[in-house]
């Protein structure tokens, strides 16, 4: 339901009516009812994003990665359809883009991330079309399968940020389910793939990484390290590179290209009080309070927690928050710890994956009592219909 008493002071407030802020709604209403709660978030819509994956590989049809906001507001909390614009921490106020001024006790901060189109030179306005896909929003997933199908021959470009992003797999997940694509479809030797990225490594865990390269070398795809977009020319088909040390720029010429854009955090957070010298919410990393504001808890891709950006890392943060939520509430010390806890669910190709689960410190925090590192089918059963389940049914109702 939608709020109309926005001029009162609520017990918890919520910024972000997406996975974070849904979670940790549903977990606090579980488990200390009657909690006044309001949730502010301007979207009607709610999606399951790690779903776009497989939508631009052509697996699922978008829209099964969509629900209407409305349908998952957990019963107990008010839905505020408005967007915050500014906080008043030394207030405990917010303020929302239709001018309302609300109060809270205490504020849960978890907007997620921005995506920054306009940080890459000639992008913007030229995704969705002319050979230019990203899987990082709902409009343009489909125009990715859209390239892939329609690619006969030439240079499939596939790229990967040098900001934090959200999935940190995904830019290079589709490009093996395109790889997969051409191989099964008989064009394989007329394309070349290319993984182009900012960072310097495939992937931040060694145990994962090893897997992973011997994934790259089996499928042929050429790999570039510390090169950072800055450019496309959509009418050349060129995309231009700069070196992460040196500086120097390369032109790569292609005929399909998919883009992660760079991300970071939204701007109402990082020119408010809220955010540290990056822009993040400055939390503790293990407790996930605000490390100024004690009334204050931050999670989820918005946050600064040195962790990857994912749902899965929400999972575990958000009963965190609300366990120390509920001892902030009645007086008490905080003793709940988030470990950093993440997991990436690495696609390989159309029936294969590699569930990689770590902590802050790069450990194995795996689920299942096999190797996870190496590429398995039940695995990506798990991510195409296993996760989903859980996601909608299991975590968004605060039961996981």
């Amino acid at each position: 339901m939608s709020a109309n008493n926005g001029s009162l002071k609520h017990q918890v407030v919520i910024v972000g009516g997406g996975s974070a802020g849904i979670t940790v709604a549903a977990h606090l209403l579980n488990q200390r009812p009657g909690t006044d709660v309001v949730i502010i978030e301007p979207s009607d819509k709610h999606y399951y994003q790690p779903l776009w994956t497989l939508v631009g590989g052509g697996v699922f049809p978008r829209e099964e990665s969509q629900r209407n906001e409305a349908a998952l507001i957990p019963p107990g909390a008010t839905w505020l359809k408005d967007a915050v614009t500014e906080f008043l921490p030394d207030q405990n106020q917010v303020k929302t883009r239709s001018g309302q001024t609300i109060g809270y006790e205490f504020l849960v901060v978890a907007p997620g991330i921005q995506l920054n189109w306009d940080k890459v030179k000639g992008l913007k306005g030229n995704v969705g079309k002319n050979g230019i896909c990203s899987n990082y929003a709902y409009d343009t997933v489909e125009y990715t399968w859209e390239c892939i199908q329609n690619l006969k021959s030439g240079v499939a470009l596939f790229t990967q940020p040098s900001t934090p992003i959200k999935c940190g797999g995904a830019p290079q997940k589709i490009a093996y389910l395109a790889e997969d694509h051409f191989r099964r479809s008989g064009r394989r030797s007329q394309i070349e793939v290319m993984f182009v990225s900012a960072s310097g490594v495939i992937f931040s865990v060694p145990k994962y990484a090893q897997a992973l390269n011997q994934a790259i070398d089996r499928k042929g795809i050429q790999t570039r390290y510390l090169q950072d977009l800055v450019e496309v020319r959509p009418e050349a088909k060129e995309a231009v590179f700069r070196h992460m040390t040196s500086g120097e720029e390369t032109v790569i010429k292609y005929d399909m290209i998919h883009i992660t854009p760079p991300q970071g955090p939204p701007d109402f957070i990082k020119n408010s009080p809220l955010g540290n010298v990056d822009g993040w919410v400055d939390v503790n990393k293990d407790t996930l309070q605000h490390n100024r504001y004690p009334n204050i808890f931050g999670l989820g891709d918005a946050s600064s927690l040195p962790t990857s950006k994912t749902g899965a890392a929400i999972r575990k943060q958000a009963p965190t928050v609300v366990h120390n939520l509920i001892s902030a509430l009645s007086g008490q010390p905080l003793t709940e710890v988030y470990n950093g806890y993440t997991s990436c669910p690495l696609v390989t190709g159309y029936g294969s994956l590699i569930l990689a689960e770590f902590d802050y410190d790069g450990n194995s925090q795996e689920s299942f009592p096999f190797n996870q590192a190496e590429e398995r089918y039940s695995m990506y059963m798990l991510k195409k219909y296993g996760l989903p389940r859980i996601y909608w049914h299991g975590m968004l109702k605060g039961r996981l």
